[in-house]
């Protein structure tokens, strides 16, 4: 059996309007954001965020902002 492959972008088209009509467009992005990388590195950034700060300080931050 000799089956035509299609282009990816023709199968994601019909797998989204699949997606939509079964599952509603609300559950559909949850369905996809579980598939997400995210991007940058979240090491580096943290590193360069927290940097100065104790553990202390930190969370003496989100004591106060807790109780803003």
């Amino acid at each position: 059996m000799v089956v035509e492959t299609r282009p990816l972008v023709e199968v994601n088209q019909e797998a989204l309007r699949l997606l939509y009509r079964e599952l509603g467009i609300v559950d559909t992005v949850r369905f996809l954001n579980q598939f997400t990388t995210g991007y940058g590195n979240y090491t580096e950034e943290r590193d360069r965020l927290f940097a100065n700060l104790t553990l202390e300080d930190i969370a003496a931050e989100i004591k106060r902002k807790k109780d803003a």
